[in-house]
């Protein structure tokens, strides 16, 4: 039986969302996909997150989670949780790097969510192609081995 999506790991949801996003871009659901890699980029951010505060501190996860809501978004969770929690640790340039990423790919998925603009489909690559580097850069600082995987059609 399959596991619903809120019993899954941050990693699975991930990963899902990559396989939903890869489906829509095949069917030519260019805005839509873009709006899938922004939440899995968002997902990896929780990870990433989840992570520093389970390897820093002793704080419950209902109040990372309650954190992780407040940040509300890719550019407030990496601008309020993910570059303070780094700061002093070698991730911290990385995470620099990163906040640029994530800026182009929450406006990309802002100006679709919230002014209904249509993408074709060199914007979806391109949109795709930063997500799978923020993503992949973020989850590898704490599971190496992570790679997205594509949908097989």
């Amino acid at each position: 039986m399959k596991k619903s999506y809120w019993e899954r790991t941050d990693l699975e949801k991930i990963q899902s969302q990559w396989h939903k996003l890869t489906g829509l871009h095949t069917r030519e659901e260019w805005s839509a996909a873009i709006v899938r890699a922004a939440t899995a980029a968002e997902l990896a951010a929780n990870f990433a997150i989840r992570k520093e505060f389970v390897s820093r501190s002793k704080f419950d996860t209902n109040f990372v989670d309650t954190l992780l809501q407040w940040a509300n978004g890719l550019a407030g969770k990496t601008d309020h949780l993910l570059l303070p929690l780094t700061v002093g640790k070698k991730e911290h340039k990385t995470i620099k790097k990163l906040k640029a990423m994530s800026g182009q790919i929450n406006g990309k998925r802002n100006s679709i969510v919230h002014r209904g603009e249509f993408c074709n489909e060199g914007e979806a690559k391109a949109a795709i192609q930063r997500a799978r580097i923020f993503i992949e850069t973020l989850v590898q600082m704490h599971q190496p081995t992570f790679k997205l995987k594509d949908k097989k059609s």
